[in-house]
């Protein structure tokens, strides 16, 4: 683990940390504790902004959970709030776990828009450390705590296209399914949720087709799983 004290140490440091059972407070503190020129400093470009976003959510999801696992089981209300309300500091702002996956991530696209629809009235700070556009890859690296989730990894600026390109290939092999007798792909629900983000129903087939899910001549009908929302902490990939 690095000893490091610059943001995106922290936030990898932070993973590890919730991840291996260590003590997080000292991390925690220090993350809140950033200035915001400090955080403008390490995120000065795309890997940055991607790792250290993707490290802070599936981090904070682990310690929400953990302090309480109510706040996920439950009605789906309890599931809104747990998304919606702000319990995470960087940097001297209060942020939601919707901020960082919808505002920093997703470029401020509506949790609700199917990845069509602007985040209404972003804030200074999301629109200071947004990233500029969307990468559809990250909703294969982003854990929420259910059992339909990915595993947890720590993600470095240095490797994040190829530690992304990796989870996303084995996330496709084992959540997807294709039946070229009957023309039918089976795909988990993040696909209709967030259907805009891969560029609708054709560039859902083309994302399949890039990772050899389909062949290039196929044409399938798309069937979307459901989301199995039994909580289930992340399993941590090193």
């Amino acid at each position: 683990m690095s000893t490091q004290l610059d943001p995106l140490s922290i936030s990898g440091d932070l993973l590890y940390t919730v991840k291996t059972g260590g003590d997080r407070s000292a991390l925690r503190d220090r993350l809140a504790a950033f200035d915001r020129s400090q955080l403008e400093r390490a995120l000065r470009g795309r890997p940055q902004k991607l790792a250290f976003w993707l490290n802070c959510y599936n981090a904070y999801v682990q310690i929400l959970l953990e302090d309480d696992p109510s706040l996920l089981d439950g009605s789906a209300l309890d599931r809104w709030r747990f998304f919606a309300r702000d319990r995470i500091p960087i940097a001297g702002v209060w942020l939601s776990l919707d901020d960082i996956e919808h505002g920093m991530l997703r470029s401020s696209k509506h949790p609700w828009g199917m990845g069509y629809l602007p985040r209404l009235f972003p804030s200074t700070f999301e629109r200071r450390f947004r990233l500029e556009s969307v990468d559809p890859r990250i909703h294969f690296a982003l854990n929420c705590g259910t059992e339909s989730c990915p595993p947890v990894a720590v993600y470095s600026p240095s490797d994040v296209e190829s530690e992304l390109e990796i989870a996303t290939e084995w996330f496709l092999e084992e959540n997807v399914s294709y039946d070229s007798d009957e023309g039918v792909a089976r795909v988990p629900r993040v696909f209709l949720w967030y259907r805009g983000d891969f560029g609708g129903s054709d560039g859902i087939g083309s994302f399949l087709e890039r990772y050899d899910v389909i062949s290039g001549d196929a044409d399938p009908a798309i069937e979307y799983d459901e989301h199995d929302w039994s909580i289930e902490l992340g399993d941590y990939r090193q």
